[in-house]
Order: structure tokens, then C-alpha cells, then sequence
């Protein structure tokens, strides 16, 4: 048996940034993952947006460090994570979205968002040849961007092995260990480790995690399908959020990267429940008519990629973050549906200010936010 302070269950988007911050506490600290190496679950399917530009203030803070963190990475570190500064864009072409966003500005501008609703010709300067038929306007984040999740989740890993974090790949938590009402460690098939805090950042995982020690999480996967084409010359940084709903999903969004590459992906409605990866013929001819309809040049490109990924969700949309009470040391941060690549560093700090109890006046407004213990009731209701 190996001891430490802390064990991660989980190399992923949360996982691996929640090592990096744990390491700079100078913590020995171990990282499980079932995988070859970091990032090989649900990180290396994000398409990499990261945004602040949320409707709720705890996650606006979060990403908000989480983009602090990955803007100034390659100064700080050396390390190219494809960070492009391009911002968000709502195009809006409907009341019911041009309602929805700007009651949500006074609470952004409040957290600190840099956002506005902007004219139909900002709009257009942001999306060169966007469809003007209709364009009321929209919201413009110019601070949110993207990045490589690969990229970005291997330079935490080599950063967090700098400040004496241990990872053990293709090693597979089976059971999370308690004794006396707390946790003593994780069991592996070949070994068991010691320590008494184990942080579950399972992702889609986590709720067969959590059962092994008898809790019960409600996290559950839901398939999404992305798409990336051939490279082209540049001519829309911006992430482009089309709220509009349509056949078989609630919007779509897309960007071009730091390659030239347009990335895409739905929300599809309603959800697609369980671990299914498997990609559909359904999403390209779904997704790229929509698509070319608000931008036209978007019809002559070649997809030259398409594959599917797992969001871990919750009943209302918001992450799982706290300590078990009825398991002493055993501290989930999960079900980020989907936003863990963007939460991830900003959450990892969190994380590592509870491990550590120095939780700061913000952290403890963020925390009851995501709280475990939350009341579900109202959502589970609407959802009967």
C-alpha cells in the first residue's frame, strides 16, 4: 500500500487541472486513470471553446480564472495551447432570444463578463457574411476564446509532474475505499493506495464510481456529436451560438481554429441518454444546412472529420462540487455537463482552496452553488 495526501480518480478536464493546483500545495499527490494518458476520455471530444459568458454567476467566476489561466499559459509556461482570443457571438434573429439575453446582462456585467448587446453591423464585423435577413442584433463576449484540449490538458499534466504529481495510466479505480464512516484510500485490480481525501473527477464515470462506496451521484452521460473540416484561410475567430431550436436539437454552435479548421457540434433534443459513441448519419445533413443558412460561405467546405462524445449531466445543467456527507474525505467535483474543458483550471483551484481550507469568499459562493445537496425538486418536477 502507497501512501499520499490526496487521490484523483480521473486524468481528464477536471482531473488533471485539479492535479496541477493540488501540486503548487506541495500535496503528494496521485492521479488514477483507466486511460494511456491524460485527456483520452471525454477531454479529447470537447471541440475547445472556452467561455465565461454564462447565465449563472458561479460558473461565470470559475471561467472566468479558467480563462486568466489558459490566456496567459504559453507566457507563463512556454507551452503552445492554440489559445485564440476570438470571443462568443448570440446572433440574435428572434424576440424570444433577444429577450433572454439581455436579461441576463446586468447579472454578467455584474460578475465582471465583458459583454454587450450589439447591433446587426457588429454582428456582421464580428461574422464576415453572416445572413443580415432578419438580424436583430446579439450578445459579443470578446474576452472568451478557445484552445486545444489536448494540447492544453498534456501541458497541465507536464506542469503538474513538475511539481511532483504522480499519474498511474491504464489503472482503473474499481472501488473507493472507506473505514469507520471515511475514506482510506482507492482499490485498483492490482494495488491499492492510501490517503485520505479521494477526489472523484470521473466525469461520465462517476456515477458507477460513487456507487462502490455505496452513494449515490446523479450524473448522467448523454452522446453529443461534433464535426471539424478541412483547414481554409481565416474568416471567423468568433464562436458563433445559434439558439434557435430545431429539428432534433436546441442549437448548434461553431468556430474556426488556430489551423483554420471549422469546428461544430449540436445540442441535440431530446437527449441522447447513455454511452453510445458511435456517430450518426443524421447530424451532418442536420446541423450544416442550419449552418449555411446563417453563414452562407460555410457550403463549399469539406467535412473531413466526425465523432461522438459524452456530456456528463445533471437534472438542472449545473456541476456536482462538494464533500460526501456520509463519506469523510471523499470530495466530487462532477457532472460539468459538458463545460469541464472550460471550467477545469479555474475549478481546479477551487478544489484545491477546499483540500486544503482556504477557501475564499467567492470560492464558498461557488460551492453552494454546485452544492451536492442542492433541492432538485422544482427541476424534477418539471421533468416528470
Amino acid at each position: 500500500m502507497r501512501n499520499y495526501d490526496v487521490i484523483i480518480a480521473g486524468a481528464g478536464s477536471i482531473g488533471v487541472p485539479t492535479a496541477w493546483a493540488l501540486g503548487q500545495k506541495k500535496l503528494k499527490i496521485l492521479v488514477v486513470d483507466k486511460r494511456p494518458s491524460p485527456g483520452q476520455g471525454e477531454n479529447k471530444h470537447a471541440i475547445g471553446g472556452i467561455r465565461a459568458t454564462h447565465s449563472d454567476s458561479a460558473k461565470i467566476i470559475v471561467c472566468l480564472r479558467s480563462l486568466e489561466i489558459f490566456a496567459t499559459w504559453e507566457e507563463k509556461f512556454g507551452d503552445d495551447i492554440e489559445w485564440l482570443k476570438g470571443g462568443y457571438t448570440f446572433p440574435v434573429y428572434r424576440q424570444t432570444e433577444e429577450k433572454l439575453l439581455k436579461s441576463f446582462l446586468p447579472m454578467q456585467k455584474k460578475y465582471g463578463l465583458n459583454i454587450d448587446f450589439v447591433s446587426p453591423k457588429k454582428i456582421q464585423e464580428v461574422v464576415q457574411g453572416i445572413n443580415p435577413e432578419g438580424l436583430i442584433g446579439g450578445t459579443f463576449s470578446p474576452d472568451d476564446g478557445s484552445a486545444s484540449p489536448l494540447l492544453a490538458i498534456n501541458a497541465f499534466y507536464r506542469q503538474a509532474k513538475k511539481n511532483g504529481v504522480e499519474f498511474k495510466f491504464k489503472t482503473e479505480v474499481t472501488k473507493i475505499i472507506q473505514t469507520g464512516g471515511a475514506v482510506s484510500g482507492v482499490m485498483t485490480p492490482v494495488d491499492t493506495y492510501s490517503a485520505p481525501v479521494v477526489i472523484d473527477a470521473a466525469g461520465a464515470g462517476s456515477g458507477e464510481l460513487s456507487r462502490s462506496i455505496g452513494c449515490s451521484i446523479a450524473v448522467t452521460p448523454e452522446s453529443h456529436e461534433a464535426a471539424i473540416t478541412e483547414p481554409v484561410q481565416r474568416f471567423c475567430s468568433t464562436m458563433v451560438v445559434d439558439l434557435r431550436p430545431g429539428p432534433g436539437s436546441k442549437n448548434y454552435y461553431f468556430y474556426q481554429n488556430k489551423h483554420g479548421q471549422v469546428i461544430f457540434c449540436i445540442t441535440p433534443h431530446p437527449p441522447i441518454i447513455g454511452n453510445d459513441y458511435r456517430e450518426t448519419s443524421v447530424f451532418l445533413p442536420q446541423v450544416c444546412a442550419r449552418m449555411a443558412r446563417i453563414l452562407p460561405r460555410l457550403k463549399n467546405l469539406r467535412v473531413r472529420r466526425v465523432w461522438r462524445g459524452l456530456y456528463p449531466m445533471t437534472s438542472d445543467g449545473y456541476p456536482l462540487v462538494g464533500w460526501n456527507r456520509d463519506v469523510k474525505g471523499l470530495l466530487h467535483v462532477a457532472g460539468m455537463c459538458g463545460q469541464g474543458f472550460m471550467l477545469g483550471p479555474g475549478m481546479g483551484e477551487v478544489v484545491a482552496r477546499m483540500v486544503t481550507d482556504t477557501c475564499t469568499k467567492q470560492d464558498k459562493m461557488v460551492i453552494d452553488k454546485f452544492s451536492l445537496y442542492r433541492d432538485l425538486s422544482c427541476v424534477m418536477e418539471a421533468l416528470k
